[in-house]
């Protein structure tokens, strides 16, 4: 079975000391969760943006589609650069975008800053998740087999979550409620900075670093055949995310009657930290199997969300959203867990390119869809409108999704990153 093979060879890590290794596992980690807890701060703040300076549901899906497009330009044009110039240079280079995005947001009185310091983080997440990732899978222990596809894949929603949360907390209950979360999160960024610093490189420099700014997406012909339907699955998923970010603001507020910035940070970490849950227990089942559990349970959560919007029940919603964030969690780390089979320290910056590439794409176009629809429809009609892009999504994955192929894969490349 798929899911029992061993881990991936990590040639440049060879001959380092393993608390060397350690060391630059738990910075990678560290760095990735700080950079998504920071993209998260702002999501509590939306609705006191929306009440203290009028911006409109369309303003702010405006500003999450800022952020997903600077995020999806850099992946096209620098997502290959850490395979050339190394993990840690590419790294701290995002971490400084996010922590300039940061300083810009302490200041939000006008739709246009907002924008400017959401493209800014966008171009931070896209220059740093490809090569943070990749240090990651780098990095990770032998054992447990699963750990190196869970932390790459899930860290993202752990940090999203823990941002939201944190944020939501400090505007309710602390001082400076426009500016503290930031203030925290810029020093989390710091302290990544510091242990990326630190840690040992293992991507050593190679030729080909300027030639690797022309924009190209590609991934492994042995898991080619794999990409519609991880497609497909993070085309939902984080079009989902956009959902949460740009609507559930008002839809808590209005539809489900609370204006706590807490409880919204709370409802959007329901969202994405179940996800990290999903993750071990996807690892049971081969990819494709996986994949379509974790679609399946992800279209049932989709449903309660839709129950509880019509109903006006919160408690119903945050249950429906913590089904869904499980489904995300199994569906998501199943498709990185295909992608990455056979995969070398030169491919994995390529392939986390494609994949955020394809997440960011998902989360972008439906959400400037949803946000030009939004001046003219509700947003419980919105809501609608994602579920039939989750039934859609969830079909294809049922009848489409195939396992990699372990006769495509020869020598060292049959070994891959389990779940």
């Amino acid at each position: 079975m798929l899911g029992s093979t061993r881990h991936p060879p990590r040639t440049t890590a060879r001959g380092r000391r393993p608390g060397r290794l350690r060391l630059a596992f738990v910075a990678a980690v560290v760095s990735l969760a700080s950079a998504f807890a920071a993209v998260g701060s702002t999501i509590p703040l939306f609705n006191v943006y929306r009440a203290e300076d009028g911006f409109t549901n369309a303003g702010i899906s405006m500003s999450v589609a800022a952020y997903s497009i600077g995020t999806i330009g850099t992946l096209l044009v620098a997502g290959r650069l850490s395979g050339h110039v190394g993990r840690r240079p590419t790294a701290v280079a995002g971490l400084g975008l996010l922590l300039l995005g940061c300083v810009v947001l302490l200041d939000v009185h006008h739709l246009g800053v907002l924008i400017a310091g959401r493209l800014l983080m966008g171009l931070g997440a896209g220059l740093g998740s490809s090569a943070l990732t990749a240090y990651i899978v780098d990095t990770a222990p032998a054992r447990p087999t699963w750990l190196a596809s869970v932390a790459s894949s899930q860290t993202v929603m752990i940090g999203l979550a823990l941002g939201a949360v944190g944020s939501g907390a400090l505007v309710q209950f602390g001082p400076w409620p426009r500016e503290l979360g930031y203030l925290v999160a810029a020093g989390l960024l710091l302290l990544s900075l510091v242990l990326i610093l630190i840690s040992p490189e293992t991507a050593p420099r190679t030729p080909g670093a300027v030639r690797s700014l022309r924009p190209s997406v590609r991934v492994p012909a042995r898991v080619r055949s794999l990409v519609p339907v991880v497609a497909a699955v993070l085309l939902a998923t984080w079009a989902t995310g956009a959902f949460y970010q740009a609507f559930v603001p008002a839809l808590v507020e209005e539809q489900l009657r609370t204006d706590s910035s807490l409880v919204l940070g709370l409802v959007f970490a329901a969202y994405m930290a179940p996800s990290a849950l999903g993750a071990p227990l996807g690892g049971r089942f081969t990819p494709a199997t996986a994949q379509r559990i974790g679609m399946t349970g992800f279209l049932a959560g989709w449903a309660g969300i839709v129950a509880a919007i019509g109903t006006g029940a919160l408690p119903v919603f945050v249950a429906a959203t913590v089904v869904a964030g499980v489904g995300q969690g199994i569906a998501i780390s199943a498709a990185t867990r295909g992608l990455l089979y056979g995969s070398t320290v030169a491919d994995r910056a390529s392939i986390f390119s494609v994949i955020y590439l394809l997440s960011y794409s998902g989360a972008t176009f439906p959400g400037l869809v949803a946000g030009e629809l939004s001046t003219i429809v509700s947003t419980p009609h919105i809501a609608f409108g994602y579920v039939a892009l989750v039934l859609a999504a969830t079909l294809f994955t049922v009848f489409a999704a195939r396992d990699p192929d372990p006769d495509t894969a020869g020598g060292q490349d049959r070994r891959h990153v389990p779940s």
